[in-house]
């Protein structure tokens, strides 16, 4: 319950966030070119709201009608009119249902479907007598919006820890790889080399871009370079994989030694004398030189005792000692002990730092890359394998850490806010891109579509969007109980 109320928690600050920028970049535009914006909610509203407030007009969950001493009443008729100023015209409130956000630009067919004010005679402060040019400014700025929030994120994220990375080059035992891959043609051992020809220099990238790519070489045994040819459908089912829980490896990690880090007193590897910074090499008398052949090796051995072979005093000594030690498993085959995770540990590793002004090209260059992956991969949603593994609120809660991770949290964050500009620019009625789609049209055709054809499209868009939501978060419902 607590991990679930962790992730929960994460997801609805992370949600917040982007809707809060992604509005605020509307919001920022139709002030700058004198459009009112009726409404700036968080989240949803419909028949009611958690909180809402009205400088100088009211506070709290009610409407206050009543005029506050030194409130001149004309100032509510200037504001009326959209003559107030750049943010006390609006008013601001948290709706209760936690699905988006909106801002209610006066003038404008959006999804509080205002039919009423559409048919009084249009308004000098109205987003519908603004030039086109405006008008489209006013409805890219909430991606624009997203995606410099992800850079300033990534930016952020590298200035405060930079980047350390083992080079594959250095893995000197190659990667290990999950049973997908395997499936694939990929092998325990194997060092990647390049995606569709180009090199794979940086760890952090290198996983989507091998999906990704039609044929990905790969260093095999030392000395051979073998080509892999990456399936279509490779991404739903590693999706799948990862999902299932069974697979220890989310496509591939360093393949690295066992070494101890901790030792649980009174456990088994405690009582047979282990101690930290041994490397088990063995047990009983199957060679485990790395993690992943150890891990797999231990199971199965429930409540038995096995002889374990370290090797002590590697990292201080030439000549380290050998041991074989018997230990008592306990009834999940554990022994009390904890592992190194870090390939850093083991290999030659880099590391760089970024200044302030550093940072800043290398967030836009990984907003990039994100953007471009995302949108590469979104293809693959209009196959039958897509179609399954789309998600809703769950799925995206569940790539939150177990525990709250500031630098995890911001990543996932930007990463969202980068998926949230694409989808949002989509050509669709009732997303920004839908409207952007009208703009284009009426700077094209010289003439705007009509009213009455808006409505419509602003419906069916809404309705589209709605049976996508619920469409998404059954899929949740029906992996819980498969």
């Amino acid at each position: 319950m607590d991990t679930f109320l962790i992730k929960a928690a994460q997801l609805i600050l992370a949600f917040a966030i982007l809707v809060i920028i992604h509005e605020f970049g509307h919001f920022l535009f139709a002030r700058m070119f004198g459009v009112k914006v009726e409404k700036f909610y968080i989240f949803f509203n419909p028949w009611t709201q958690l909180f809402k407030w009205k400088p100088k007009k009211y506070y709290g969950f009610f409407n206050k009608k009543k005029h506050f001493k030194g409130v001149n009443p004309e100032d509510d008729e200037k504001r009326s009119e959209g003559k107030g100023k750049f943010w006390s015209d609006t008013e601001y409130g948290i709706g209760w249902l936690p699905l988006g956000g909106y801002c209610k630009i006066a003038g404008m067919i959006d999804e509080s479907m205002d039919k009423e004010q559409m048919k009084l005679p249009p308004k000098e402060w109205e987003f519908r007598t603004k030039p086109a040019w405006q008008r489209l400014l006013i409805m890219i700025a909430g991606v624009l919006f997203n995606f410099l929030l992800a850079i300033l994120i990534y930016a952020g994220i590298v200035y405060a820890t930079g980047e350390k990375y083992v080079p594959f080059s250095e893995a000197k035992m190659g990667m290990v790889y999950s049973d997908v891959a395997r499936k694939a043609g990929f092998r325990d051992g194997d060092i990647p080399l390049s995606a569709d020809g180009k090199p794979l220099d940086f760890p952090a990238d290198a996983r989507m871009e091998m999906i990704q790519a039609k044929e990905v070489k790969v260093l095999r045994d030392g000395h051979d370079t073998v080509s892999v040819a990456i399936p279509e459908n490779l991404i739903f089912l590693l999706d799948e994989e990862a999902k299932s829980g069974k697979s220890p490896v989310n496509f591939m990690a360093y393949r690295i030694p066992v070494k101890v880090t901790q030792v649980s007193s009174g456990d088994g590897a405690d009582k047979a004398g282990i101690k930290t910074g041994d490397r088990i090499i063995a047990i009983d008398s199957v060679a485990t030189p790395s993690l992943d052949m150890f891990l797999s090796t231990l199971e199965n051995h429930s409540g038995k005792t096995v002889q374990v072979k370290v090797v002590r005093g590697m990292d201080k000594t030439v000549h380290p000692d050998t041991l074989s030690l018997p230990v008592k498993l306990s009834e999940n085959s554990k022994m009390g002990i904890g592992l190194e995770v870090d390939p850093s540990a083991f290999y030659k590793y880099e590391e760089k730092k970024y200044g302030l002004f550093a940072s800043i090209p290398r967030g836009i260059e990984m907003g990039t890359e994100k953007l471009t992956s995302y949108a590469k991969s979104m293809k693959l949603v209009f196959t039958k394998e897509g179609a399954k593994s789309v998600g809703g609120f769950g799925t995206i809660g569940s790539i939150f850490p177990d525990s709250w991770d500031w630098i995890a949290f911001w990543n996932i964050a930007a990463f969202l806010s980068v998926a949230l500009a694409f989808m949002n620019i989509l050509p669709i009625p009732a997303l920004d891109g839908g409207h952007v789609m009208f703009l284009l049209y009426e700077v094209i055709f010289r003439r705007k579509p009509s009213e009455k054809f808006m409505e419509w499209a602003q419906m069916i868009g809404m309705g589209l969007l709605i049976l996508l939501l619920l469409y998404a978060n059954g899929m949740d419902i029906v992996r819980l109980f498969k």
